[in-house]
């Protein structure tokens, strides 16, 4: 009788420690390193969050995703280079220049420089291109190169916003409007031919 006590009480236990001990080996505090994947989505969704939240200037943006498109291909040449793998020395390559671009991100969402767009009907509708190219971005519908043309665009209709408002003592003229306006419309299009087209991330 004791042993089968003693038999019983063992079990108990056991059905009451077992799925904690595996709640706890199966918890947050997983080491495993994230795949390269996982971390060129990362960073595609801090430089997302970067455009929306206003930390990112188009330009800043154009320049990281042009750094981001440089690596994908990078790694598409090491892969067709050994049958669609990637050595260990390959995946150092990658990482270390991943760490730089993390690098860049983060100086370039910290560095002091906004992209403040302003109240204006013009100002409202550029903060709505970037919004677009932000939602785009993270939900992978723009890949690296897309989304680098399109702030490039952006950028270029930034700017010359800037020259037409210093030229008229910090307003735009109707014929300025206009012109903007037809550059937004370009850029509105272009963005919505690139977020349907289907591209792969990366």
């Amino acid at each position: 009788m004791k042993a089968m006590r003693f038999i019983l009480g063992t079990a108990i236990l056991t059905a009451m420690v077992m799925p904690a001990a595996f709640a706890q080996s199966t918890s947050t505090n997983d080491t495993t390193p994230p795949t390269i994947q996982q971390r060129k989505e990362n960073q595609q969704d801090r430089i997302a969050n970067g455009v929306q939240d206003d930390q990112l200037t188009a330009g800043e943006t154009k320049n990281l995703e042009n750094k981001e498109a440089n690596l994908n291909s990078e790694e598409r040449t090491m892969r067709a280079d050994d049958n669609g793998h990637l050595t260990a020395a390959d995946r150092t390559k990658i990482n270390n220049q991943q760490n730089t671009l993390s690098k860049d991100i983060y100086n370039d969402k910290h560095n002091g420089k906004t992209a403040n767009y302003g109240n204006s009907e013009v100002g409202q509708r550029q903060q709505n291109q970037q919004d677009r190219i932000a939602n785009g971005i993270r939900s992978g519908q723009l890949n690296a190169r897309q989304t680098a043309n399109l702030e490039n665009k952006e950028q270029g209709v930034n700017k010359e916003v800037a020259g037409m408002r210093q030229a008229n003592g910090g307003k735009l003229t109707a014929a300025d409007k206009k012109a903007v306006n037809q550059q937004q419309n370009s850029a509105s299009k272009q963005i919505y031919k690139d977020k349907h087209s289907n591209p792969k991330r990366g």
